[in-house]
């Protein structure tokens, strides 16, 4: 259990903390307050204390679920490296393929689809996505190193549509290579030699 000497900040980044893995588990539905707070730690007055409520403990959730995942892609995206070299350490990078993406997963929720704020930082999040894989492939296109006919706003949605397609037929198989081998189909097709 937590100390009672915790400061405000800690106990909000707590609720935060527990609302995304909530999420990420349960869904927004199967993610009630009482759970947030059983999760978290914190006291009942805490969540109203520092959100309005549920709808805004899930919005602060998501939007860091979705910086999140933004600087974790960034980490490979805009590493050293090749254009198909960055391409590769992002579709390779070390995931938790069976539990799935957070943002994904967030996509299959009707009431965060339902919600244009809620879906606002998973949409953001996808087309920043999109964007960055598209300008890598561009990036590949002017230095000869891809293949001049790819369109890299359509490549860059096959990466996405991969990697997403990838953690549903892994958890529908229960194993990681389904992800794995839709990875390795991608690198062949966009292989330079």
């Amino acid at each position: 259990m937590y100390s009672d000497g915790m400061s405000t900040s800690d106990t909000s980044d707590r609720l935060i903390e527990s609302t995304r893995e909530l999420l990420w588990e349960r869904g927004y539905v199967g993610t009630s307050p009482k759970a947030i707070l059983e999760r978290s730690g914190a006291g009942q007055g805490s969540m109203y204390h520092h959100f309005k409520g549920k709808p805004d403990l899930a919005l602060a959730a998501i939007r860091r679920t979705a910086e999140e995942m933004r600087a974790t892609a960034a980490e490979v995206l805009d590493g050293p490296g090749a254009p198909y070299e960055r391409i590769e350490a992002y579709l390779r990078r070390e995931r938790d393929v069976l539990r799935g993406c957070p943002i994904g997963r967030l996509t299959m929720d009707p009431e965060v689809m339902a919600s244009d704020e809620l879906r606002a930082p998973v949409d953001e999040t996808l087309d920043w996505l999109r964007e960055r894989l598209a300008g890598i492939v561009e990036e590949g296109k002017e230095q000869g190193r891809f293949a001049p006919w790819l369109d890299g706003e359509e490549v860059a949605a096959t990466i996405v549509a991969t990697v997403q397609g990838g953690y549903v037929l892994a958890r529908a198989s229960g194993s990681p290579a389904a992800f794995d081998v839709g990875v390795r189909g991608l690198l062949a097709l966009l292989s330079p030699h």
